[in-house]
């Protein structure tokens, strides 16, 4: 119950109604206050910010800090540098295949060759693949937290078999410095919205701004890129308009196990500077005298491996014994354990430190690692990146002649996971199939490989062991799962049923 300040009271002398009003709003205010916890005020939550800032103006204000930052971590530090590794390659692998899926065979699979024909000239620096561009776009992602990828028209006698081309661009070449209005449009850290919040351009510096070169130049004046001919991709944690570096939850975690190992090396190399002390007899004496000579007399003043020294009048020596590193490797695992977290890998991929797991719990692990996979692949990246890249493809086939339509709808294939037990597995696929709940077209396409091409390559070679009469093991046209030929089983009775 909120008792009556001296306020309050003197205030109910004049107005008691106002006076009680401003009692139980007060006495309302505490108690939802003491509904959450979280929300309450102390001495354990003072010092707590948190502001109600939106996710824009936060990464306007910390994201380059951020980007440089983790850029630094994934250069210097072997743990960051693996997790983003591990992303990538679970999001991306080989790379997420595109399949045309128009429902006329003669299209699609005139769009597939030309698409597998120009993925491998689409880079516009001309050193990646569609695939490998796939995998440079999501590390900037993870590493950054945003990347940008512009469409780059080609002159027809450039002589690529679509005239386009992709550029990577690393989130630095945004300029961030734009905002406010300019005319109908709002910029937002270098993104400009039109009046129903639809993105209308990107504000784009010629060069890197970290390239010392630009800046001698007085190159870098930004330009409106339209956003028809840009791909950004990035998470969206909130309603944002960019993205933050997928480790910032960790960074200071990071840093903090750098600091601790090479406080730890330093301590280590210190210890065993000093082999030996020779002391003297006056119990007083006993300690390093503030002035330590060598064996020759000469004044030391920096400790080196195998050192021993003097202090004065010494007869008595004393060999240094390092101390044990007691709780290096709880420190170590129990930081991997925050950092994985972090990073929302597992400790296991992110360490390759599997002695303490079994099938079961690792299984687990993946389980929901895959899951989060899976979401990022299909509810980020392929929307976000894929589908504009193959937007852009069909549109500049269609427009050099080369397909009837600038629209053809596609399937995406996202790389296979491993199993833990194959062929455990396999019977599972194999049972669905037989069950009606999977095709066998989407079994092979989650293979990361096109149906289309496996069963045509299956008949080709089905159709070569026929011409040269050679029945094989693994031919179920043939031989039964148990080792049976197909007309001896057919034949004996035994084997029927």
């Amino acid at each position: 119950m909120i008792k009556p300040g001296w306020f309050d009271r003197a205030l109910a002398g004049i107005a008691p109604r106002t006076a009680a009003r401003r009692v139980m709003a007060r006495q309302a205010f505490e108690m939802l206050a003491r509904g959450y916890d979280g929300a309450a005020r102390g001495r354990r939550t003072d010092g707590w910010r948190t502001p109600g800032s939106s996710a824009d103006h936060e990464i306007a204000t910390a994201g380059a800090l951020l980007r440089d930052r983790m850029r630094d971590l994934v250069r210097n530090n072997p743990h960051a540098a693996k997790a983003v590794s591990v992303l990538a390659n679970n999001i991306i692998g080989a790379g997420i295949m595109p399949r045309a899926a128009s429902g006329d065979a003669a299209l699609d699979r005139t769009v597939d060759r030309l698409f597998d024909d120009w993925s491998r000239e689409c880079d516009a620096d001309g050193q990646l693949d569609f695939y490998g561009l796939q995998t440079l776009i999501c590390r900037e992602m993870i590493e950054a937290g945003e990347v940008l990828v512009r469409r780059r028209p080609r002159r027809p006698r450039d002589g690529l078999s679509v005239p386009l081309q992709l550029q990577v661009l690393e989130a630095d070449f945004l300029d961030s410095t734009k905002a406010g209005t300019q005319g109908k449009d709002r910029i937002i850290q270098g993104i400009a919205f039109d009046a129903l919040g639809r993105r209308r351009a990107y504000w784009l510096f010629p060069e890197h701004p970290g390239n010392g070169a630009a800046g001698l130049t007085g190159s870098l004046q930004s330009k409106p890129v339209p956003a028809t001919d840009i791909a950004h991709v990035y998470e969206k944690q909130r309603t944002q308009a960019r993205g933050a570096p997928w480790g910032a939850p960790v960074i200071r975690s990071l840093r903090d196990l750098d600091d601790y190992e090479v406080a730890e090396i330093v301590r280590k190399k210190t210890e065993a500077c000093v082999t030996a002390i020779v002391f003297g007899d006056d119990e007083a004496q006993q300690g390093i005298a503030p002035v330590v000579v060598d064996a020759e007399g000469n004044r030391v003043e920096q400790f080196e491996p195998g050192l021993i020294a003097y202090a004065r009048g010494g007869k008595d020596i004393r060999f240094n014994q390092p101390a044990a590193t007691g709780g290096y490797a709880e420190y170590k695992r129990a930081s991997l354990h925050t950092i994985a977290a972090g990073f929302r890998v597992p400790y296991e991929l992110l360490t390759g430190d599997l002695s303490q797991v079994n099938y079961s719990s690792i299984r687990a692990g993946l389980v929901e690692f895959r899951r989060m996979i899976d979401a990022v692949q299909w509810q980020l990246f392929i929307p976000m990146c894929c589908a504009p890249l193959w937007r852009w493809f069909t549109e500049a086939a269609w427009a050099a002649g080369k397909i009837p339509s600038p629209v053809v709808p596609v399937e995406w294939s996202p790389p296979r996971f491993e199993a833990v037990d194959p062929q455990k597995d396999a019977l599972a696929d194999l049972l669905a199939i037989r069950s009606g709940t999977m095709t066998l077209a989407e079994a092979i396409a989650r293979q990361g490989r096109n149906p289309e091409a496996v069963l045509a390559e299956i008949a080709a070679t089905n159709e070569r062991l026929d011409e040269l009469g050679l029945v094989l093991d693994s031919d179920p046209r043939r031989v039964t799962k148990t080792g049976v030929a197909q007309d001896a089983q057919a034949t004996d009775p035994h084997q029927q049923g």
